[in-house]
């Protein structure tokens, strides 16, 4: 009507075919004022950098599409598994999404214990070089494991009740208690519709999203001088040690090694001792007949589903042995060449600068003495980079040392790999190299195959671990409790003395029933791999809501147990998990001289990726790794632990502050939601639980 050279349908069809006027349109609905005024105001103030976007809005009560009944429920169900995992979190001293924390503060009416950086001791820089003699000294404490877990006692000679530390963890009740709520909680009818309905709302409101503001988010990114995709810092967050090289790396070591080293005893047979040169005569081998091919440790689709002939891919030519001397740390030349070949990896790391990784390196718990020999290997071959950390690996192994005789029960596995811990936490002294080893160590994992049959249900008629005689494996759940427990009473004493304490971040949910990432939900702070949360809307929904990471491996999975276009990532971060991606096993899965960027640039064709995608997974990925609170600070910003925007410093992690306020803010609703619908306030605890309180 303004335009009155132009015909009244002209005019109509232009406002209907121009994007600005789209655009303008919805705020009009979302600020319930006219279109003039809108632009009015937006030419008239220049609004704060977070707010400076379009955002989605749902008007009514009716939000979840559920009866109210149902929704109270819901809501009542999904706070109470928070305030179960907020209480296993706390107790050993890992950390929880603080966005979720206040507002199970709000509704449990009490502040809840979160952790201060300022009070966490930093992992130092330097490679292993403080003097043994100016180590802290001897508390005088003495430790003893009991039906599974160590207690700690202020006397070695007086080990009873009166002299325990107050060392607190979740007695074995408490926890399978729990167990059966979230079990419960997880087929209920109602809390899987309810889970269901808001997580197919968070990939709808993504994509209105995407669609309104992704211009916007370019643009905030080129505006950015120096930062891009290439240059923001990324870590490896599940990568394990012993294949962090590809092929042809192994390869060229391999053959540089036959040349250097011919005659160098390798390997004792029978007490006799063989030479590298002898080794691969054996084989009818020679460096010139050695290829890619040959080695044959690439996964193929023979290994699809069968984990076996996977791990049987760690064999080098398919001989056990040449694995035992290129790939093991404890052999008869002491790990030479694979700290040869894992430092050439650091190397690289470092010429990347931006890179980092959190190789992982196995204890099997078969004899006491694992954690000096693995420390003296560190220590000795000085393996080490600013760009690494470690992470220990606990293979799922009890039943195949027990029928070989080398465990007589599963507690002994369990003294094997947490009594020589507490040694040298009550007296640094008394393993002087495992202590300077620790201060790289960040957390603890739980590996093997999930798909394996477990033939025992974790309940309270299971043994205990002296009395766990069988032949057959403990279930999943049970080791991941005494893990935790274990983990846990230690941190509390290595707060104790003002060392750094461990996370728990097992592999979960990459095949296997659901109650693994029931386990994962409650003990552990962040998960690898996590795939079956794509049958598991209550769970997935959780996760959501607790923000626990997930390292996420397409590569991998697509060899082993998901095709590639069926992998759940690109869903789980439009929903706003906290997912980043890792190579896993860059020896059986990567090509390139670089894994992680080929397994970014992989997923960024076939899932369409933006540059801003890729960052905020690189950016996940840093967040949720166990580098130190400085590390985080001067690679995300000084602000990165605090809430919404004023957390992200786009300078550093080019993630622009309007996709950060967007996962904030509907984070933020999706608790209040929960909060709001539950009309019962909870008392902040979760000591009592039974199934019939669902």
């Amino acid at each position: 009507k303004k335009n009155k050279k132009s015909p009244c349908w002209l005019w109509s069809l232009s406002l209907v075919l121009n994007p600005p006027f789209l655009c303008l349109h919805q705020l009009r609905f979302l600020n319930e004022t006219s279109v003039d005024s809108v632009d009015d105001g937006f030419r008239e103030r220049k609004m704060p950098m977070e707010k400076e976007y379009q955002r989605v809005s749902i008007s009514g009560e009716e939000k979840c599409g559920v009866p109210f009944t149902d929704l109270v429920d819901a809501a009542k169900c999904v706070v109470k598994a928070l305030f179960i995992r907020e209480k296993y979190i706390k107790r050993s001293m890992q950390s929880f999404c603080k966005t979720t924390a206040n507002t199970l503060q709000d509704l449990g009416m009490k502040p809840l214990d979160l952790a201060d950086y300022d009070d966490i001791a930093e992992t130092p820089t330097h490679p292993y070089d403080k003097d043994p003699n100016n180590m802290p000294a001897d508390t005088g404490y003495g430790c003893k494991m009991v039906d599974g877990v160590v207690h700690v006692y202020t006397k070695k000679t007086n080990m009873d009740k009166s002299t325990e530390l107050d060392l607190p963890y979740p007695d074995l009740t408490e926890y399978i208690g729990d167990m059966n709520v979230m079990m419960a909680l997880i087929i209920n009818g109602p809390v899987k519709s309810f889970c269901y309905r808001r997580l197919q709302y968070l990939s709808s409101k993504f994509q209105m999203h995407i669609l309104l503001n992704e211009m916007k988010e370019l643009a905030a990114q080129k505006k950015v001088p120096h930062r891009d995709f290439y240059n923001i810092r990324k870590v490896d967050t599940h990568i394990h040690a012993s294949s962090c090289m590809n092929q042809k790396h192994l390869l060229r070591f391999i053959k540089r090694a036959m040349k250097k080293y011919p005659e160098e005893i390798v390997h004792i047979e029978r007490g006799v001792g063989q030479t590298l040169k002898q080794v691969f005569e054996s084989m009818n081998l020679t460096a010139f007949d050695l290829s890619v091919d040959t080695l044959d440790m690439h996964a193929d689709r023979n290994t699809f589903h069968r984990f076996d002939k996977f791990n049987a891919k760690y064999n080098p030519i398919g001989e056990s042995i040449l694995r035992e001397i290129f790939i093991k740390t404890d052999n008869h030349i002491e790990g030479k060449y694979f700290a040869h070949i894992v430092k050439e990896v650091m190397f690289d790391l470092e010429e990347s600068k931006y890179q980092n990784s959190e190789l992982r390196l196995s204890i099997y718990g078969r004899c006491r003495d694992e954690w000096d020999k693995l420390a003296q290997w560190a220590l000795r071959h000085r393996v080490y980079s600013d760009n690494v950390r470690w992470l220990i690996q606990v293979p799922r192994l009890f039943d195949v040392y027990h029928t070989k005789k080398q465990l007589a029960n599963f507690q002994e596995m369990l003294e094997n790999i947490f009594m020589p811990l507490f040694e040298v936490t009550i007296n640094p002294r008394s393993h002087p190299e495992l202590h300077l080893f620790l201060e790289h160590v960040v957390g603890f994992d739980s590996v093997d195959d999930e798909s394996k049959p477990e033939h025992h249900i974790f309940n309270l008629d299971s043994p205990l671990p002296a009395n766990w005689t069988e032949e057959d494996n403990p279930p999943y759940s049970y080791y991941l409790y005494y893990t935790y427990a274990n983990m846990t009473v230690l941190n509390h004493l290595r707060r104790r003395r003002g060392f750094h304490t461990f996370v728990l971040r097992p592999h979960c949910g990459e095949a296997g029933p659901m109650h693994h990432l029931v386990s994962g939900f409650m003990l552990s702070e962040n998960i690898s791999h996590g795939l079956l949360l794509r049958k598991a809307p209550v769970l997935q929904y959780l996760y959501y809501l607790a923000q626990i990471g997930i390292a996420m491996s397409p590569l991998s999975n697509n060899s082993l147990f998901l095709s590639y276009h069926r992998n759940p990532l690109p869903e789980y971060l439009s929903r706003g998990l906290i997912v980043s991606l890792s190579t896993d096993d860059p020896l059986q899965f990567h090509f390139t001289k670089e894994p992680l960027m080929e397994e970014y640039s992989i997923a960024a064709q076939v899932w369409k990726l933006s540059s801003c995608d890729m960052c905020e997974l690189a950016r996940n990925s840093v967040l949720m790794s166990g580098f130190s609170h400085k590390a985080k600070s001067y690679w995300l910003g000084p602000s990165y632990f605090k809430e919404g925007p004023e957390s992200n410093d786009i300078r550093r992690t080019n993630v622009p502050d309007i996709r950060v306020a967007y996962r904030s803010e509907t984070l933020a609703e999706e608790l209040h939601l929960s909060l709001t619908t539950t009309s019962v306030p909870f008392e902040g605890k979760a000591d009592k639980h039974s199934s019939e309180t669902l």
